[in-house]
């Protein structure tokens, strides 16, 4: 069957929904160049600071939160176009807003375009491939988050030396957006793949799965035949798919309450709380005061975010390459263990650092290998187990309620990481998150069952045995 697969097909299916992937990140990085800007320019106190910050993170949580029953009911095709109009929205109101609370609105719109797309991105990408490749194509969708996190500190870098370089734009807009009020230029350039996103989209079919589940065999069939280049396999796949859903006669919210299926959400849920309670996005968002705390302010603190974020891409290409190879729960057992370790060593420079004579530089070490752990394990493996371990009638549904408890568990963490550094000390918060690494790897040990190579339906299967 291998030889058959028409792969280039498969790529260009997963690099377009991908590409949300890329405005995630983007819109998610982007605002870290800007704070300081738009705290001058519009005067504002800690509080509004801190809403600033986190206002696309509530639209998220509202974005997820609609994002399956959309997804389920129109399709995961139109969803994607949706969020690519949120993200264009955004984008081009943050360049052209007159005040802050039109900024805030718009930081929140794009908040819902990556509500929407975390969710429907990798979906569509699952429902796409087969089954040997299905874990490298939706890690495709964890690179592209990882580049456009690249991709925002790079173009916030250099927007801002060409700012102060002392060039003049002719019209008086764009001097404003890209001179004298540079952080317009920043969340604006998101315009430019916001609008790719919103074009190409239109060059990529529906799901086929989705399309089975709303009685659309022929058109599913189709795109099926394009992907395995066999009508044979084709047909063998929806009648595959078929057979798993006649045995589904439920409502959508009351399949979610069969035990297996029960189940296998809950334990979506708390691996989706527990990542970020392993200190994910407190390295992410607060690493560059860490380090200027520990005595590496020296250095250019974005040059630290532009290394933070190569690792972490580079990292994820190797997770793509090795994901169906090593297999999912085998990348949490090593990824994770070097997490505990690099918390650990850095829980113990924090403690002791100062009175040994440590340099700094050992601090920023233990940093690029906790990213490069993270990064090769549970940030590669999440949206690849979230977007596969569901049946395919409630997907959409039991995605939004794990990657509600996902930004969830990222606004708590957002918010709880200064006071734990204050209070816990930074020795304490890291030992804390190292401590939080054992019931993850716990979890995956004894609960979730290894996907890699076996098909969306084969998986739904080993729920539907496991409420008897």
């Amino acid at each position: 069957m291998q030889s058959t697969i028409n792969f280039g097909y498969l790529i260009f299916l997963s690099v377009v929904a991908a590409l949300g992937g890329f405005l995630f990140g983007y819109d998610t990085a982007v605002i870290s160049g800007t704070i300081a800007q738009v705290t001058q320019l519009f005067q504002l106190d800690a509080l509004q600071q801190g809403w600033y910050v986190g206002c696309a993170l509530v639209g998220s949580i509202i974005g997820v939160l609609f994002a399956g029953i959309l997804s389920d009911k129109l399709g995961r095709k139109l969803t994607m176009v949706i969020s690519a109009i949120l993200f264009s929205a955004s984008a081009l109101g943050c360049a052209l807003c007159t005040d802050f609370t039109q900024l805030v609105v718009y930081r929140i719109i794009g908040g819902v375009g990556i509500g929407v797309v975390s969710i429907v991105s990798p979906l569509y990408i699952s429902e796409v491939s087969v089954a040997q490749y299905r874990g490298r194509l939706v890690s495709l969708y964890q690179l592209a988050v990882t580049v456009g996190f690249l991709g925002a500190y790079l173009v916030n870098y250099q927007l801002l030396a060409w700012s102060e370089s002392g060039a003049l734009l002719g019209a008086p807009l764009l001097n404003k957006i890209f001179i004298t009020e540079v952080w317009r230029g920043m969340l604006g350039m998101e315009t430019l793949p916001a609008i790719l996103f919103f074009i190409i989209i239109f060059f990529i079919p529906e799901s086929p799965r989705w399309l089975i589940v709303r009685g659309q065999e022929r058109k599913a069939v189709n795109i099926l035949e394009r992907i395995y280049n066999s009508i044979t396999e084709a047909t063998s796949q929806l009648k595959e798919t078929q057979s798993v859903l006649t045995a589904e006669t439920s409502s959508e919210w009351s399949l979610l309450m069969k035990p297996g299926i029960l189940k296998a959400v809950i334990i979506g849920v708390c691996i989706a709380i527990l990542g970020q309670f392993m200190g994910v996005n407190a390295v992410l968002y607060y690493g560059p005061s860490i380090f200027e705390n520990a005595g590496l302010s020296g250095g250019d603190s974005l040059f630290y975010q532009v290394l933070v974020g190569l690792v972490n891409t580079l990292t994820t290409i190797l997770a793509l390459v090795i994901i169906d190879k090593v297999g999912r729960k085998k990348l949490v057992y090593y990824g994770v263990s070097g997490m505990i370790v690099s918390l650990i060593l850095i829980g113990l420079y924090f403690l002791f650092g100062d009175s040994l004579g440590v340099s700094s530089l050992f601090l920023l070490v233990f940093f690029l290998f906790y990213v490069f752990c993270c990064a090769v394990s549970i940030c590669a493996v999440v949206f690849v187990l979230l977007s596969e371990m569901y049946p395919t009638k409630v997907r959409g549904l039991a995605m939004s309620i794990a990657g509600f408890a996902l930004w969830i568990g990222t606004y708590l963490i957002g918010q709880l990481t200064p006071w734990m550094l204050q209070n816990l000390t930074p020795a304490g918060t890291f030992f804390l998150f190292a401590l939080m690494c054992v019931p993850y790897m716990l979890i995956v040990w004894k609960l979730v069952p290894e996907t890699t190579g076996k098909s969306l339906e084969e998986i739904e299967r080993y729920w539907n045995r496991s409420e008897q």
